[in-house]
């Protein structure tokens, strides 16, 4: 692994350890030239991935890339950083067990709304309004409305002070 700070190819592992999934392996690394430490962290990767987009063009497929885009729309929600993570490797782990290597990105986007609509209702409006190019008011308002149907009714029901009559 390159050292970031000096360039020198030749770093030492000096602590690994798996993430709470443990679908990741943290390593802490040092540089014998230049004495920086440095972290980096390992994953498996079932199968090379290509996106393709709307416009037909190809891109390799990019992990750190739909991590960003999360955490673009659950950005100040009160949702833990491990259930992030955790949804992010099911969407990778769903795209690269298919069985296949070329991926619309219609399929990548659907399965990031899935996952945010059952994290945190607003992160998934968020990022739906720029998947689905939202362009009035309206559009908010119907997929709102879907997000109301789909939830439990919960009864309303007055609180009372169980030593008030009445």
């Amino acid at each position: 692994m390159r050292c970031p700070y000096c360039g020198s190819l030749d770093t030492q592992v000096k602590d690994s350890r798996p993430s709470d999934d443990h679908s990741t392996i943290r390593r802490r690394r040092i540089c014998p030239d230049c004495g920086g430490r440095f972290t980096t962290f390992e994953r498996v990767q079932l199968r090379e991935l290509t996106v393709v987009k709307r416009s037909g063009r190809r891109t390799p497929f990019d992990r750190d890339k739909l991590m960003r885009s999360v955490e673009v729309a659950l950005r100040k929600r009160p949702v833990e950083p491990d259930r992030i993570e955790r949804m992010v490797n099911g969407i990778v782990r769903q795209l690269e067990s298919s069985g296949e290597s070329e991926v619309a990105s219609e399929a990548i986007g659907e399965l990031i709304m899935e996952g945010l609509r059952s994290l945190d209702g607003v992160a998934y409006v968020r990022f739906a309004s720029v998947y689905r190019n939202f362009r009035e008011t309206k559009d908010f308002e119907a997929l709102i409305g879907e997000l109301a149907a789909d939830e439990p009714a919960v009864p309303v029901t007055a609180a009372r002070d169980p030593g008030t009559k009445g």
